[in-house]
């Protein structure tokens, strides 16, 4: 029996919970929410007014009928979105995973107490305590990938055994601190410290490691990982910049309608007290009611007729436009990636318009921008490069997948899809070189990875870092094969020989040391020191005899630099014996203090890690994912601007650097420690406003103009700078700068850090951002940003599940941007316009009308095609328009990204368009009205009779509208590309209008209902004569004759010469590659601990038996890359256009 005693009070259930209805409260809920909506309820008060005789002067179906349409449609909706949420939650919940006792239980069952059995490749299901493994040591292999975005099969946990099955655990409450955690395990009187190495978050995945058993001590609402991201992000509801405009317009109309219901009921009161009293004597007054009752009660009468302005429909046919702009999202096989079978996703439907209003682009690097894969590409050795291809000429070759590779068949534990093209060295391996020998065991020795060996010559290496997978692998297939390890030994091949070195000590990384170096004896018994880092620290170490061969290297590295690579330098040193002892003793007296003990061994290291002996370097591609550079350079020519914000440390930013110089930059501030003075420096002729004080900040300043640049820059700051620079006091000077350069790269960032540059972008700036990410650490700024973009590559799905859109390749970014972006921002922006133009016009003919009937609030239409204008004749057309309408095709939005300007600047729709759009629809209402009431003003048939009645005019004033809006007039001219369904709808609307109108006034339906159907035999006494056809045709002109004479002038005078083209300039970058050893701090103390231990590789004693084998790595391009996941990575995408990068020079500032 499992005692388990805890000291909270309440547990929350294990089970996932997204869903926000059931079956009881959707109902009632969902009409709550429905009528959060300013129209919804305007709505809901006009059918109470209906319901008042004395005030409603329209039959109470006008109303209802759209009002339940637009509340059925928007619930179906949500009810929709919230059944898929219950499947994904039901989804979740009903794994099964075995209780203690072996009890398989649901994943939504698991309770805090419960002791749960994990298995290879599972998901942890809640945050527990490991107690025991199959693992020796009882350890665990687990993958953060959906806690941090990285990629790494670390053992990382370590569980004790406890026999007993009785006790209490006490332990801290739910926080969001991922990196520690306090808790004590009592028993038989004896307390047992339990801390972070002891829990397995939720959200890791377990790997290579068969089973483990762990105690659940928090469930899903009390999880840590989610406080974190409640923390870190706040998800909030996006509305759009049309929404939010929206929201503006709809108060306007509300005044205006009020206006113009002031007026008639002004007008009503006028005309009783002059006109009124004539008919007082055979029509009297109800109960004495004065003129001013009379003109309260038109007053809201006129509500009730004009509420067509208030564009009820409008909110449901922006819905239906958003979802079907979504599906064509999820339907774009462009947008495809075949290699993962992962499609795009528009996860929201109510962000697609504001894709094509993208001003700022935030976006994380190592697997957004990146393939996350390191390959070995180059390298230097005792002064000498290798890894170009030269002819007999010594011309450098270009390397195509044609280009000879290195045949490697001399070596049986070769992997053999490491590639590389450079024989040279595989000559001088061959030859025993003793620098190229010395170069490659450094490589072999120096690193803590680690070897799993399943089978005889199988080896699968496990880096905690992609660079130390590419360097191991490079070494392995040069000869010098890392086999496996112990926590005092490492055992290598080399050259067919198998070598176990003693491991002595390990001087790990960490962002202040910038190196590692292994002190190791071989079987002579020889004692050295290997230690690679970044080229100006090991520098500082050399002796001086390097002098010469330091030049030489450096020469090297600048050229790997203009290609872009990321290097190493590798150094050693041989130690006495006598000497190594007397430090190891210091060493372990000072990794035994308590004061200060971080600083002593430091000092320590300094002090061995000199005098040392240059090798040569390497050189590692840091992999973009295909079609990034075509893409930024893109989007660049669109005027969006790209940030890199990256968790990096800011010597791997190479990557970002070659980015910059891909986009044409050929100036670049390369400022860690960011300088105030550094807007005079780009624009001289700026005056300094210096340190504005903070009251200035938030209450003068609103918004931050554009402000260019003298020439092109960059500029690159670190997250500690970056914290100086968000302060309050000089946010604004360093936005201001920072949004002068063309690009902008922040590295070695906070997950908090990133959200706060995206909340002062959108702070300062009138500007649409969007985030993209791949990790957890990406979630705050997705959340930040106005459009959160996820990347479901190799690094987990929490960016997946708190973004927007999802999709698997950085470079679909710009078909979403360029196209589906644009084109859902311009079919919205023309559905607005068309939208409250026949809404306008429909009711300002009503306002005319008012003048001539004594303020009656009569209307002048018939009430049922008040009814059905907006359901029936109206709304297919201007739905067609919205969803298939385009000005260019795909082709040309990608040729032609300028096309993309407009919708930044927010020039096809805002307050300008949208009153330009009430003006036009009040001169086609007087058209439309004036023309047909002088038309048929003592108007009489050919047959003599008399046609100038109320109801003959009805019906012309509705046709010639419905004319004028619908058919090849002015939506026509609206819409840009026509299609089989277009026409369909426009054609079919005029053919419905007029069978719903001859099947209405038809005497049947009279003789059935007089009172529902008055307008008997109207449309066969009034469509038959010729001069109605012919006021018809004048009235359509005379309403798109002003259109067509406004675009013939402004295609007239608004033509424009092509901007120039600019030249491009081609440098070669001097400035020193990034530092490629991005590993963390802390896994040397690790390797030598003893904690890592697996059950024993199989060891062979020879090597020629050894068949050639293969790792989890996936080479690719000109030399072996390293893939954490195992995964293929050499299928290249289609439909990318190549391009070469150009290279340019990096300066420094003196002023900076």
């Amino acid at each position: 029996m499992v005692g388990v005693t805890f000291s909270f009070i309440f547990f929350q259930t294990n089970a996932i919970k997204t869903s926000k209805y059931n079956v009881f409260t959707f109902l009632p809920l969902n009409l709550f929410e429905q009528f959060q909506r300013i129209a919804n309820a305007y709505f809901l008060f006009l059918l109470v007014l209906q319901v008042i005789p004395q005030i409603s002067s329209l039959s109470w179906f006008t109303t209802v009928v759209p009002l339940v349409l637009v509340l059925s449609v928007t619930a179906a909706k949500d009810a929709t979105d919230d059944i898929v949420s219950t499947f994904s939650d039901h989804f979740h919940n009903l794994f099964f995973f075995p209780v203690l006792r072996l009890r398989s239980e649901k994943w939504m069952n698991v309770q805090v107490g419960d002791i749960i059995k994990l298995e290879n490749n599972q998901f942890v299901t809640a945050d527990i305590m490991l107690l025991s493994s199959s693992e020796p040591l009882n350890l665990v292999y687990i993958e953060t990938a959906e806690l941090d975005g990285l990629v790494c099969f670390c053992p990382s946990v370590k569980g004790t055994v406890y026999f007993v099955l009785q006790g209490e655990v006490r332990c801290e409450p739910p926080n969001n601190r991922l990196d520690r955690f306090t808790g004590t395990l009592t028993y038989a009187g004896q307390k047992y410290p339990l801390d972070n190495e002891k829990i397995l978050l939720r959200g890791c995945t377990l790997r290579n490691t068969e089973w483990c058993f762990g105690l659940v001590l928090f469930g899903e609402e009390r999880k840590k990982t989610k406080l974190k991201h409640r923390n870190c992000g706040k998800t909030t509801f996006k509305r759009t910049s049309i929404d939010r405009l929206m929201n503006v317009l709809v108060l306007c109309i509300f005044v205006f309608l009020g206006f113009m219901c002031t007026v008639l009921a002004v007008g009503n009161s006028i005309w009783e007290n002059k006109e009124g009293s004539n008919f007082t004597v055979f029509l009297p007054r109800q109960d004495g009611n004065s003129a001013a009752f009379s003109a309260f009660l038109t007053f809201w009468s006129y509500v009730i007729i004009l509420n067509t302005v208030v564009p009820i429909s409008l909110y449901v046919s922006v819905e239906i436009i958003r979802l079907g702009n979504s599906f064509y999202i999820d339907w774009d096989r462009k947008m495809y990636y075949a290699r993962n079978d992962t499609p795009a996703e528009a996860r929201t439907t109510t962000l697609n318009e504001e894709l094509g209003q993208i001003k700022y682009v935030f976006s994380d690097k190592t697997g957004t921008l990146t393939q996350n894969i390191m390959t070995f590409n180059k390298c230097s050795i005792n002064g000498k490069c290798y890894g170009d291809v030269c002819d007999y000429t010594g011309q450098r070759l270009e390397i195509t997948e044609h280009t000879e590779r290195v045949d490697f068949s001399f070596n049986p534990l070769a992997d053999p899809r490491f590639i590389f093209h450079d024989h040279a060295l595989v000559e001088a391996v061959k030859l025993e070189n003793p620098e190229v020998h010395a170069f490659f065991r450094l490589l072999a020795l120096c690193h803590t990875v680690m070897a799993e060996e399943k089978k005889e010559g199988e080896l699968y290496y496990q880096a905690q870092s992609p660079d130390e997978g590419a360097l191991v692998t490079a070494a392995r297939n040069f000869g010098f094969v890392f086999r496996s390890r112990t926590p005092d030994s490492v055992s290598i091949v080399e050259m067919g020989q198998q070598r176990s070195y003693e491991l002595l000590a390990i001087l790990d990384f960490n962002n202040v040391r910038k190196r590692m170096s292994v002190i190791v004896r071989n079987p002579e018994g020889k004692l050295s020191l290997y230690c690679k880092g970044a080229d100006t620290i090991i520098y500082e170490r050399l002796h001086q005899s390097c002098s010469k061969l330091m030049d030489v290297t450096t020469e090297h590295l600048n050229e790997f630099a203009g290609e872009g690579l990321r290097t190493l330098v590798l150094a050693y040193k041989d130690l006495e014996e006598e000497y190594f002892n007397q430090w190891k003793q210091r060493h372990h007296e000072a990794s035994t203090e308590l004061d200060d003990r971080e600083g002593k061994l430091d000092e320590l290291y300094e002090e061995i890690e000199k005098d040392l002996l240059l090798l040569g370097a390497t050189a590692i591609e840091d992999k973009l994912q295909d079609g990034v550079p075509q893409t930024i350079e893109q989007l660049s020519k669109a005027d969006i601007k790209v940030w890199v914000l990256t968790g990096d440390k800011q010597e791997a930013l190479q990557t970002e650097v070659d980015l910059i110089s891909g986009c044409s930059f050929h100036k670049l501030i390369f400022s860690f420690l960011w300088s105030r003075h550094a807007r005079t420096a780009m624009k001289p002729d700026t005056a300094d406003t210096g340190l504005l004080p903070e009251r200035t900040l938030v209450k003068g300043v609103k918004v931050i103009a554009d402000e260019v640049a003298n020439g092109e820059y960059g500029l690159v700051i670190n997250g500690h700078s970056l914290a100086y620079a968000l302060e309050p006091s000089i946010e604004l000077e360093f936005l201001r700068t920072a949004c002068m350069c063309k690009s902008v790269m922040c590295c070695r960032v906070t997950p908090l850090q990133k959200a706060q540059v995206v909340e002062l972008v959108k702070k300062y700036k009138q500007v649409v951002t969007l985030a993209i990410g791949d990790g957890a650490n990406d979630v705050s700024m997705i959340k930040a940003a106005h459009i959160g973009v996820g990347i479901s590559g190799q690094e987990g799905m929490q960016a997946v599940l708190s973004s927007d859109f999802s999709f698997a390749q950085f470079r679909f970014l710009q078909r979403l941007l360029l196209v589906h972006g644009r084109w859902s921002y311009l079919r919205m922006c023309k559905f607005l316009r068309y939208f409250f133009y026949k809404n306008f016009t429909f009711t300002f003919v009503h306002f005319w009308y008012g003048f001539f009937c004594g303020f009656s609030a009569q209307t002048v239409y018939d009430e049922l095609f008040i009814t059905l204008y907006n359901l029936m004749y109206t709304a297919l057309p201007v739905l067609g328009m919205s969803l298939f309408d385009q000005d260019v095709n795909a082709e040309w939005s990608f040729q032609h990204p300028q096309l993309y300007i407009p919708g930044q600047l927010n020039l096809y729709f805002n307050k300008k368009a949208f009153f330009k759009c009430a003006l036009h629809s009040c001169y086609s209402s007087m058209v439309l009205f004036f023309i047909p009431y002088a038309a048929m003003q003592d108007t009489v048939r050919d047959d003599g009779k008399d046609v100038a009645d109320y109801q003959s005019f009805a019906l012309l004033t509705q046709t010639c509208l419905l004319h004028v809006v619908s058919v090849c007039l002015q939506l026509g001219m609206e819409m840009s590309y026509w299609t089989a369904v277009n026409t369909f709808f426009v054609l079919g609307s005029l053919a419905m209008y007029f069978a719903v109108t001859f099947t209405m006034y038809s005497n049947g339906l009279f003789l059935m209902l007089p009172s529902a159907f008055p307008f008997m035999g109207t449309a066969r006494n009034s469509l038959n004569q010729p001069n109605i056809w012919l006021t018809i045709l004048l009235t359509s002109i005379l309403c798109i004759l002003p259109v067509v004479t406004y675009r013939f002038l402004l295609i007239q005078i608004s033509t424009l010469p092509p901007p120039p083209r600019r030249a491009r300039i081609r440098r070669t970058s001097s400035r020193r590659s990034g530092y490629a050893f991005s590993h963390a701090q802390g896994y040397g103390e690790l390797v030598t601990s003893g904690r890592f231990l697996r059950r024993p590789a199989v060891r062979s004693s020879g090597f020629a038996n050894v068949g050639r084998t293969t790792t989890g790595f996936s080479p690719m391009g000109r030399s072996a890359g390293y893939s954490p996941t195992g995964r293929p990575q050499n299928v290249k995408a289609p439909d990318v256009e190549v391009t070469s990068l150009q290279m340019f020079r990096t300066i420094k500032d003196p002023a900076l």
